[in-house]
């Protein structure tokens, strides 16, 4: 099965280990995985500021780096999501409706991919520690997925997950809402580690490294005994590579 990589802005700039495991966990799976270098932004913080038609712009771009029969995936639910569910009206009554569509369809997050496309929940991984898990907006709401990271997580050697209280609350980063109403959210954010501190978790485990990012900022600023891990990580962990 041949697979196209969308890797998005912030993971390309600041987490690029996430997007290697991912393909090592998708070439493990058999999958064929392609990277097309031109690709850029979704146009989602366009989109997000108010500025459409700057947004426009940039997806038209995406759609033609993309313009194939392939699969896409993502290491994030945010792009994924948006690609998704918004592309098709900014497309709306032109000639790319359709193609936005269809792009949209193709278009899956890591995990979603992964139980939904390829049915595998075992990827042989072991990670010893004690993890909760954080359901990212994007995610949960964009694009619904709830249980499929759970399952992934249940077969990691080694890994005890345990559920935070309000583990579908946000994490409070919002992309430009985290810029403009900073005190609450780094509040949520706050709230968030409580929780999953409560549990004697070591590690917060989420689908997007954006909620990641927010919640680590705070972890490392209040100088805390827990680590942030996106999935990718965690079963790209504990066999040969």
């Amino acid at each position: 099965m041949k697979v196209q990589l969308f890797i998005p802005c912030f993971v390309d700039q600041l987490y690029p280990h996430t997007a290697f495991n991912m393909v090592k966990v998708l070439e493990k799976a058999g999958c064929d995985v392609a990277y097309n270098t031109n690709q850029t932004c979704c146009g989602q913080p366009a989109f997000n500021a108010g500025f459409v038609d700057d947004c426009r712009a940039v997806a038209n771009k995406f759609l033609k780096d993309f313009n194939h029969h392939d699969y896409i995936v993502s290491p994030s639910a945010s792009c994924a999501g948006f690609v998704r569910n918004y592309y098709p009206k900014l497309f709306d009554n032109s000639d790319k409706h359709n193609q936005a569509k269809n792009t949209g369809t193709r278009l899956y997050e890591f995990t979603e991919f992964l139980t939904e496309v390829l049915k595998i929940e075992n990827f042989g991984a072991s990670l010893h520690t004690k993890a909760t898990y954080h359901d990212s907006c994007a995610a949960l709401r964009e694009c619904k997925i709830k249980e499929g990271p759970r399952k992934l997580l249940q077969h990691v050697q080694g890994l005890e997950l345990t559920e935070m209280q309000d583990n579908e609350t946000c994490c409070g980063f919002g992309g430009t809402f985290a810029v403009k109403f900073d005190d609450i959210s780094a509040a949520m954010a706050d709230q968030k580690i409580t929780h999953a501190l409560a549990t004697g978790a070591s590690a917060i485990i989420s689908t997007d490294l954006s909620c990641l990012m927010q919640l680590e900022g705070v972890i490392r600023h209040k100088e805390l005994p827990l680590q942030t891990m996106h999935i990718a990580d965690v079963l790209a962990s504990g066999w040969e590579k």
